[in-house]
């Protein structure tokens, strides 16, 4: 195989792989609740603490103190009140699911080769925040982006929350 080859295919696969890596981020407005609440202030709609056993055995603290923060430095209501003064709720989570792709197909032209790989599972990581008016508590935003924290922690955790926080940001119509 040419130089050129060999160089051309590491190419495509660093773009692929760069490619790879933009994080995706879904998100959904009640646009006639958000135009008519000004967030002056906020407060936090829960934690990951809670009388759930499952919820005690999979939430890291850090990483709830860590999303919080870099809430906080995105929110636009830069006040935070206690909850009954509050004029915005924010929600927030993190999660991970393992998600199972149906068979891919493989081969290697007319005729011979054909065939299909069983189901393709992988883990995808997930952090979301929740907007909500604090008077009616009504949804006025909710945001996720794939995201995953498995198997990393500290300095790598809070790189990624960061960057997760700031890109659902994107998306923050207020």
């Amino acid at each position: 195989m040419s130089q050129s080859a060999i160089r051309t295919r590491i190419t495509a696969l660093l773009a692929l792989l760069l490619c790879g890596c933009a994080l995706s981020v879904k998100s959904d407005v009640n646009h006639a609740l958000i135009k008519s609440v000004h967030c002056g202030s906020y407060a936090w709609a829960g934690s990951f603490r809670g009388s759930s056993p499952l919820r005690n055995s999979i939430a890291n603290p850090l990483n709830e103190e860590r999303l919080r923060t870099a809430i906080a430095a995105h929110l636009s209501a830069p006040v935070q009140a206690p909850g009954s003064e509050a004029d915005c709720l924010v929600g927030y989570g993190i999660g991970e699911n393992y998600i199972v792709d149906g068979a891919w197909p493989y081969g290697y032209g007319w005729g011979y080769g054909w065939g299909w790989y069983g189901p393709y599972v992988y883990r995808e990581g997930i952090i979301a925040i929740d907007l909500y008016d604090a008077k009616s508590r009504q949804p006025m935003w909710h945001a996720s982006v794939d995201q995953s924290l498995n198997g990393v922690d500290g300095g790598e955790a809070d790189k990624r929350i960061n960057e997760a926080v700031a890109a659902l940001f994107t998306k923050y119509p207020g």
